[in-house]
């Protein structure tokens, strides 16, 4: 990879410093499912995605999932940046939803850059801050909301963080990021598929028009 390449993904780095994440970072390839990070896991290098959509979420002792943000290209994970500074354990899960190409950089290379390079410092500090009010969001949803206000909610995220209607994630996998059934989804997705809010596919849905279906 070149730095232009790279650049491309993280227009706010100078050159000087995109040249050396490619000389220290490690470009990996990833197949959909594949967990970059598991609770407990000592953090040895921070993630940067190049390529795909990756989700971070807790789970609990009985393997139940609470979905907290998706993280797709020119995104860094949060979790590895705060890790970077304490060498903290994680907290959290970290997986590849589809084929995903992430970056990852040693920890002692981006200790040394946070004093180097004030684009690196500000890109790490932006980075854990949008990651922390899209955690707010989901919190207030959980807290505040019913679960077809949530599910809305979850619908008019992925549309848009990624910009596009379609949402191709299974009921399965929805409810298990809402912490609920599937069964449960199927029947709220199908009331608001009577609604012409959304239109059932086989592996997901297609936004219609969720304007006026929940504030």
């Amino acid at each position: 990879m070149t730095e232009n390449e790279l650049g491309q993904y993280f227009p706010s780095l100078e050159p000087e410093l995109l040249a050396e994440m490619i000389r220290a970072g490690d470009i990996r390839e990833l197949p959909e499912g594949a967990v970059l990070m598991r609770t407990g896991q000592n953090i040895r290098t921070t993630l940067l995605v190049l390529e795909g959509l990756v989700k971070v979420y807790r789970e609990d002792e009985d393997g139940a999932e609470f979905f907290m943000y998706y993280l797709d290209s020119g995104e860094a994970c949060a979790v590895s940046l705060v890790c970077e500074l304490g060498k903290e354990q994680s907290g959290l899960m970290v997986k590849a939803v589809t084929n995903a190409t992430v970056l990852a950089i040693p920890l002692q290379q981006v200790d040394a850059w946070m004093g180097r390079y004030k684009s690196w410092a500000q890109f790490s500090v932006s980075s854990y801050r949008e990651r922390f009010d899209e955690l707010l969001q989901t919190i207030d949803q959980v807290a505040f909301h019913n679960m077809d206000e949530r599910l809305v909610f979850y619908l008019r995220r992925y549309q848009e963080k990624f910009g596009i209607n379609e949402v191709p994630v299974s009921f399965t996998e929805i409810a298990q990021d809402l912490n609920s059934s599937r069964e449960v989804v199927s029947r709220l997705m199908k009331k608001l598929s009577d609604r012409g809010a959304v239109r059932l596919l086989k592996s997901g849905v297609e936004i219609v028009d969720l304007g006026d279906v929940l504030p």
